[in-house]
């Protein structure tokens, strides 16, 4: 197992707020870090090191991110599996291509899971409208029809209460492959984010009660409700064996239903998420800090909590123009992104308030 000294520099693929402080924790370490995106407005060469812009395809710029970098990640799961694949050729690459490919195709994220003994929502992968009728016709509605590839926060998927609904909802995704879910009966949403050494060393955090808005993550609040307690054992120990089988080495999200079955597997990110941001300040050691760590062959750090009780909000649009008040809140730590345009449902940034006390 090789150990990074402080020093060497990371490559990571993708502009965003995940680079953004995946980039912070990694210079508390001591770690330079090279930015590679296409984006004009790169928030996350605001904190790294040095930054190209670029297309993530061209093989002079992914030859000299080999170059310069000792290890390389990514901050999102929507990118081409080639350059990826062209870069692990090359340098050391943290999470592997193969997880990435299972993470960016619903169905083959589903028939995964499945095998390895999780559970998920009766599905079905259809290709076309007759497909779909006749999936309907097996797990029934209401159902969710996803698309098969992108998509993240509601984006990429359309719910179906009756079969006659079929033809109007494959032309809302515009007739690509997809998969139908049927509808799970849940009580409450939660995430498991666990870190994975280079060596199979495993930490996770407590599990956050996660609420979403439009299908965006509006708040992830600690200590959960009894209804996912009761249920993080298995989830924990389902998202352990999907780290395992696939030889992960960082930071994995898994997004769970609690239901009277049991926890309902939803989807998984390879990489950190937006339901862990509240460990930056929650957590001994942040969910950015353990993927530096991880990537870079250190021991991994304490998932504990550091307060009885915390609740992250996402501040969505302008709800990021109310920074001022927010700062004169006991408790309150504010993350803003740097963005320049706050369009309605763009995330602007977040804030992590720490009670001393448990909410009655």
């Amino acid at each position: 197992m090789t150990v990074l000294p402080p020093g060497s520099t990371i490559g990571i693929l993708g502009g965003g707020q995940l680079g953004r402080m995946l980039a912070s924790a990694a210079a508390e370490l001591g770690y330079h870090t090279h930015i590679l995106a296409p984006d004009a407005e790169s928030v996350a060469a605001q904190t790294a090191s040095s930054f190209t812009r670029a297309d993530y395809h061209s093989r002079i710029v992914l030859d000299e991110m080999a170059a310069r970098c000792d290890v390389v990640t990514y901050e999102f799961e929507n990118i081409a599996i080639e350059p990826i694949d062209y870069l692990a050729g090359k340098v050391p690459v943290h999470p592997a291509p193969a997880a990435l490919a299972i993470a960016q195709d619903r169905a083959n994220e589903k028939a995964f899971v499945d095998a390895i003994g999780g559970r998920t929502a009766p599905w079905r992968r259809v290709e076309t409208l007759e497909e779909l009728r006749a999936a309907l016709g097996e797990i029934g509605a209401p159902a969710i029809l996803k698309t098969l590839r992108l998509g993240y926060d509601g984006k990429g998927q359309v719910r179906i209460a009756a079969p006659d609904e079929a033809e109007a909802a494959w032309s809302a995704i515009g007739g690509r492959p997809a998969i139908l879910e049927g509808f799970v009966e849940f009580s409450h949403e939660f995430s498991i984010i666990l870190a994975r050494g280079t060596g199979g060393a495993m930490v996770s955090y407590p599990p956050p009660w996660n609420r979403h808005v439009d299908g965006i993550l509006a708040t992830s609040t600690l200590p959960a409700p009894a209804e996912i307690a009761a249920q993080w054992g298995v989830a924990a120990a389902l998202t352990g064996r999907i780290a395992d089988t696939l030889d992960y080495v960082g930071v994995l999200a898994c997004e769970f239903f609690a239901t009277a079955a049991g926890p309902v597997f939803n989807e998984m990110a390879p990489r950190v998420h937006n339901s862990g941001h509240w460990t930056i300040e929650g957590a001994v050691a942040s969910q950015f800090e353990n993927h530096i760590r991880a990537i870079a062959g250190l021991p991994l750090g304490d998932t504990a909590l550091t307060a009885p009780a915390v609740e992250m909000e996402n501040l969505i649009g302008d709800a990021g123009d109310r920074w001022v008040e927010i700062l004169a809140e006991p408790g309150a730590h504010l993350h803003l992104y740097g963005k320049g345009d706050a369009r309605p449902g763009r995330k602007m940034g977040h804030v992590t308030r720490l009670r001393r006390d448990l909410p009655a």
